[in-house]
């Protein structure tokens, strides 16, 4: 590996423009970790997040931004049995993707799966360990069950939509336009719910109440979810775009039997990320290796670019993934 590589790093607290490209020394794995030479890298909200200055990075984590990324190993640590240099991976990162080599525990790679890209292996990680440790291990989601995921359009929601649908659910989505809309049901949502136009709380209590909402909203979606939600239904809090804090009775989550809960995944334990990989590459890889299940590409931009990439993404009419090409 070379001494330096090109990156793109946080000048300062800002928007996109903040956004400069660098040089900085390429990364030597840990013990337990492996450095790839990243082919392609996905961009998410937590980026943008931490651009401006809302989401610091774990203590110990690269300062550059850049969750996920898809590439060849190039170096691994010492302690590292299962992987080898050459192996084509895709990756959760605790940072750092902005660049052409970066670093992560070994435990957290998985197989680019067979018949994919690097492209589109680079916007794997950080939306399936999001969906499947939130709507499947905490969620609870099984066959049958009403399933409504806000956001329907965006890289988690068009993952949540397929695998909630190929597991046997009945899903629901919202988006804020008709196209947006369409795109959600040609993934498999029963009920794409332009939110516009039409009261996902009226829509989903006339279907019975929803079993489970996955959210990243928040704000006043907080007290309408809960209206939503069928009795001993739960709600898994993702995000809060519009806000953490907002008036709640919680009386109907006694009266009712509701749970509601949430997570993030950056500041979980390397173990816990760990476990939610090998239960990927359990059920979720043969369904990719399959085509049943496909990430949703929208754009993908030059990692020097990436400045334009944020304001694509938080301008809010993208569908599916954007990725910097490295």
């Amino acid at each position: 590996m070379p001494d330096m590589m090109n990156a793109v790093e946080i000048t300062q607290p800002g928007g996109p423009e903040v956004l400069k490209p660098v040089q900085r020394p390429v990364p030597r794995p840990r013990a337990h970790e492996v450095v790839i030479r990243v082919a392609y890298a996905g961009v998410n909200l937590p980026d943008a997040l931490q651009r401006a200055g809302m989401y610091n990075p774990p203590e110990g984590a690269s300062d550059l931004p850049g969750l996920e990324a898809a590439g060849e190993i190039a170096a691994i640590g010492d302690a590292v049995r299962e992987w080898a240099v050459g192996d084509a991976v895709c990756a959760l990162l605790p940072g750092g993707g902005y660049a052409e080599y970066v670093a992560t525990p070994a435990a957290h790679c998985l197989p680019v799966p067979a018949g994919m890209g690097m492209k589109e292996a680079a916007c794997l990680p950080e939306t399936f360990f999001t969906v499947w440790s939130n709507v499947f291990m905490r969620g609870g989601l099984e066959a049958g069950e009403r399933f409504l995921v806000h956001g329907g359009s965006s890289g988690i929601g068009t993952t949540a939509i397929q695998l909630a649908h190929v597991f046997g659910a009945r899903v629901f989505a919202t988006a804020g336009t008709d196209e947006k809309c369409r795109a959600c049901a040609d993934l498999g949502a029963e009920r794409a719910i332009n939110y516009r136009e039409e009261d996902f709380v009226e829509i989903l209590r006339a279907e019975g109440g929803a079993d489970l909402i996955l959210d990243m909203v928040g704000g006043d979606y907080l007290p309408r979810n809960v209206k939503s939600l069928a009795d001993d239904g739960r709600l898994v809090q993702i995000a809060f775009l519009q806000g953490p804090k907002v008036e709640l009775n919680f009386a109907q989550m006694m009266m009712r039997r509701l749970t509601i809960t949430g997570s993030t995944l950056r500041p979980q334990s390397d173990l816990a990320k760990a476990r939610i990989a090998d239960a990927l590459r359990t059920h979720v890889w043969p369904l990719l290796e399959a085509g049943r299940v496909a990430p949703v590409m929208d754009s993908t931009y030059a990692l020097s670019d990436a400045a334009k990439a944020h304001a694509h993404m938080e301008a809010g009419g993208h569908i599916g993934k954007i990725v910097l090409e490295v």
